[in-house]
């Protein structure tokens, strides 16, 4: 077992479905699930901490935190811009991992799972020149992958992505650069 160990050690720590139990013998080398999606849900530079109005509620633990980048698409409906979607790529190591599209919903590019979720009325943080935190609570799922569990969503570290100020003319369409970190929650 000490070579699962040293290949868990070489991979970051990535928690690997049926790494363990894919050795046939104790001497035998390890066979990795081909291909499968693993995320860390120790990013590589510090995190924020989330302010406690869009904290996960206990019972809950982290599976993955993911940087995006993107857009924020606003259309111009009755003189006002209002948010159509958003679309951007999450990745890890540099490689997109995921999608996030209008529903809001996250899409594994990787295993096909996916989460829609909802934003939790009341959990949202104001940050300055960008788009607001927030907590969301799945309202579906789809798969056995990365998001086929997933519980809360959370939107952080926010940059960009406002939509333009003043009126607009009906049916105009504007996307708006932005940047987050979402992090993924499943059940205890």
């Amino acid at each position: 077992m000490n070579h699962v160990k040293a290949i868990a050690a070489t991979l970051g720590g990535l928690a690997i479905a049926g790494a363990l139990t894919a050795c046939s013998t104790a001497d035998a080398e390890p066979k990795l699930p081909a291909p499968a999606l693993s995320i860390s849900a120790t990013p590589a530079k510090p995190i924020e901490a989330a302010p406690g109005s869009i904290d996960v509620p206990k019972g809950n633990k982290l599976i993955a935190t993911l940087p995006a980048r993107g857009v924020q698409v606003y259309q111009c409906i009755d003189k006002a811009w209002t948010l159509l979607e958003p679309d951007a790529t999450l990745t890890q190591h540099n490689e997109v991992v995921a999608l996030h599209t209008r529903g809001p919903v996250w899409v594994s590019t990787v295993d096909g799972s996916a989460v829609n979720a909802a934003a939790v009325p009341g959990a949202s943080v104001t940050r300055e020149g960008a788009i607001p935190e927030l907590l969301l609570k799945a309202a579906a799922t789809r798969g056995d992958g990365l998001f086929g569990k997933v519980t809360f969503v959370q939107r952080l570290e926010t940059k960009g992505g406002l939509a333009p100020t003043g009126t607009c003319a009906p049916g105009t369409q504007v996307s708006s650069r932005y940047e987050a970190r979402y992090t993924f929650f499943v059940a205890e």
